[in-house]
């Protein structure tokens, strides 16, 4: 059994459901009283789920909350969804301590190994007349099991290769040519969603699981863009709620700043994905619709950068009034005066037989369409008239 200092994180849910169909908080306070003659010297820890106060007896009630007032009984924060076994997990592993439960926690397995080192789980059974006994044991593994150890071990490999990119392109942004002048790599990487540097900070500092608070920046069809310091992150709609919302809207407000669990790296768009805490288990490998999100971010963000400058009132203005006074100037030097040339008078009479001289054509600002095909056909009267 473990050692009277160890700190052990008891999994208040569990217990109170152990041999039951619903929880008894009567039966969780027996069980922390046996432990406690058990190990006098340990420090206990109570965690229950969200929703451990409304599916006790209502009797229970008012001893609970004063339980909870008190900081006998721990509870995930507020709008965490689902259970709290990811919550009591990450207790016990910041505090290095022993888990009691009766679950094997088999979805975690890939993100908590610890689970299976000797002393870390203790188990606790009801016995009728005689009351918990409490004895070490080992994770079940399973199904869930495997599939959570294969994930986990491609977060790590995933990881690793996210910090090898960002630093060769914090290194050498610029491949450097080969013989014959060619680049090691031909096809350009992907735009970016976060700078190199930025994105090696942050997951050196916050490994796969950690839990951090960040801002609701925006919202998109299918999540919400998330922003923690200088680094832009997402969280999709199936990592928000469990079943999924059908908008981020319905569980995040803009500009709140919330608790999230960093689920998964997108080395190749320098990309963060993040959860509501008990929601998902950390994956390593982005969803497609976090994929989908980063490429639109780094798409818009490229309009915006290409767009042309919109020219300010005062530049326009100073434009027309350099254009005026050029004009002004350039009138003024051809003529005596800066008066307006007088348009001459434009003649509505038809043309009389005569010399090319008589023909007169209309003087004005523009010419019309069709005007040389007219004094033509005045000439070629003209003529006619002549050899008659």
């Amino acid at each position: 059994m473990t050692t009277a200092t160890q700190h052990i994180v008891v999994d208040g849910s569990n217990i109170a459901t152990e041999g039951r169909e619903s929880p008894s908080l009567a039966q969780l306070e027996a069980a922390l009283e046996e432990l406690g003659r058990d190990l006098p010297e340990a420090e206990f820890t109570v965690v229950v789920d969200a929703t451990f106060a409304h599916r006790i007896d209502a009797s229970e009630r008012p001893r609970y909350e004063e339980l909870a007032a008190s900081g006998r009984l721990v509870s995930p924060p507020a709008g965490a969804i689902g259970r709290g076994d990811a919550f009591l997990l990450r207790i016990a592993e910041r505090i290095d301590g022993t888990v009691l439960s009766n679950d094997s926690f088999q979805e975690f397995h890939g993100e908590h190994p610890w689970l299976f080192e000797r002393g870390r789980l203790l188990g606790g059974t009801p016995v009728p007349g005689i009351g918990f006994i409490f004895s070490p044991r080992q994770p079940v593994r399973g199904p869930k099991s495997r599939v959570a150890v294969r994930d986990g071990e491609r977060a790590k490999r995933q990881v690793e290769r996210a910090i090898e990119t960002a630093t060769k392109e914090v290194v050498d942004p610029d491949p450097a040519p080969v013989a014959g002048g060619r680049s090691r790599s031909t096809k350009p990487p992907p735009a970016a969603v976060n700078g190199p540097a930025t994105f090696i900070k942050f997951i050196a500092e916050h490994p796969l699981g950690t839990q951090i608070e960040a801002e609701v920046e925006s919202f998109t069809s299918h999540g919400a863009v998330i922003r923690y310091g200088d680094v832009q992150c997402y969280a999709p709609l199936s990592l928000l709620g469990n079943p999924a919302p059908k908008s981020a809207r319905e569980v995040l407000r803009r500009g709140e700043r919330r608790e999230f669990v960093v689920i998964a790296l997108d080395p190749h768009r320098r990309g963060v994905e993040l959860g509501l805490p008990d929601v998902a288990s950390v994956s390593g490998r982005p969803t497609a619709e976090t994929v989908a999100a980063e490429v639109g971010i780094v798409r818009r963000r490229g309009r915006r950068a290409s767009a042309p400058e919109p020219a300010s009132p005062g530049r326009s203005k100073n434009r027309v009034s350099s254009r005026n006074s050029s004009t002004d100037s350039s009138d003024t030097v051809a003529g005596a005066e800066a008066t307006p040339r007088p348009k001459a008078p434009q003649s509505t009479a038809r043309p009389s037989a005569g010399s090319v001289d008589d023909v007169e054509i209309p003087d004005g600002p523009r010419r019309r369409r069709g005007s040389r095909s007219g004094v033509t056909a005045v000439l070629r009267r003209k003529g006619k008239a002549d050899s008659t």
